[in-house]
């Protein structure tokens, strides 16, 4: 296990207890002018999740959706590290690192309509910490168990603050039956520290199992959670997006229907909060996981 003296504000994959903690950090961290209204960002600062509606035009979504066909069908791609395939069949659930190998998709993630919003709200230049498509195809794309994005890039890949935060663009409608995401409206204003380890290159268990075995907040807590806060799920038309704090505890069924659900889903984090030595695990994640391609201050 990674040793440090480094100040650990977010202490968790803890033995013992976890005790839940407020957050110290705003989640609306400057306050200039940008493409977010202040309804939008009180909004986004009460709830931790923000829907951004039509974000892509109708073509646009056709033209996205191709390529995430031609990502699938790439057999070297499939070969490589960057393609999570389903746990229980060979179809391609995740492909990480999309910037690297889709010039579709790098001008899009790079393109000044989702920059703008990152540096409206995280008050500093920024970089994609993470890129990545999901599939979730339909009769059998697998569930997302309950946890805090944070909390995982803050153990695994040492990222110091939660100034960090996601957009999901959805290129299928979400519907209430094909998985899409559930949140905990408010739950980004607390810590909430897990139980256990990181094992050694924990990343190849995490990312294919449906309950990975360290990582997610203690059955305990997530009830306490969902009976203060709720559960809301994320539903809407391809085009969509919704944006969402990299603290707040979200998951997803898995789909049984015969709709996939896929999406384009990058994190944007401050160039502020650039990556360090993992403060709960052996070892980095790879490049492809956690980007430590990133700009100078």
């Amino acid at each position: 296990m990674a040793t440090t003296t480094r100040p650990d504000l977010y202490t968790t994959r803890v033995l013992g207890e976890a005790i839940p903690q407020p957050r110290t950090d705003p989640t609306v961290w400057g306050s200039a002018a940008g493409p977010l209204s202040n309804e939008q960002l009180t909004h986004y600062d009460s709830n931790g999740y923000l829907v951004l509606d039509n974000l892509l035009s109708p073509q646009e979504v056709d033209t996205y959706r191709a390529e995430l066909q031609r990502l699938s069908e790439d057999a070297q791609l499939r070969a490589t590290e960057r393609a999570i395939l389903e746990p229980e069949s060979d179809q391609v659930r995740s492909v990480f690192e999309v910037e690297k190998v889709s010039k579709l998709f790098a001008e899009l993630l790079q393109s000044p309509r989702l920059t703008d919003i990152a540096r409206q709200v995280l008050d500093s230049e920024v970089y994609i910490h993470q890129s990545r498509v999901n599939y979730k195809p339909g009769f059998g794309g697998a569930p997302f168990h309950w946890h805090s994005d944070f909390e995982t890039w803050h153990s695994e890949d040492g990222m110091p603050r939660p100034r960090a935060f996601s957009v999901s663009i959805s290129l299928t409608e979400n519907y209430p039956f094909n998985g899409p995401l559930m949140v905990m409206p408010g739950t980004h204003k607390t810590f909430v520290p897990t139980i256990g380890e990181t094992p050694q290159d924990y990343h190849k268990e995490s990312l294919q199992v449906a309950a990975p075995s360290v990582g997610s907040p203690a059955q305990h807590h997530l009830t306490r959670m969902a009976e203060s806060h709720g559960i809301e799920q994320i539903t809407g038309p391809a085009g969509s997006a919704v944006m969402f704090d990299s603290n707040l505890l979200h998951g997803s069924n898995g789909n049984l229907s015969p709709f996939a659900r896929s999406n384009i889903f990058i994190v944007y984090n401050s160039v502020e909060n650039t990556l360090e030595e993992p403060f709960s695990a052996p070892a980095p994640r790879p490049q492809h996981l956690a980007s430590r391609e990133f700009p100078t201050t």
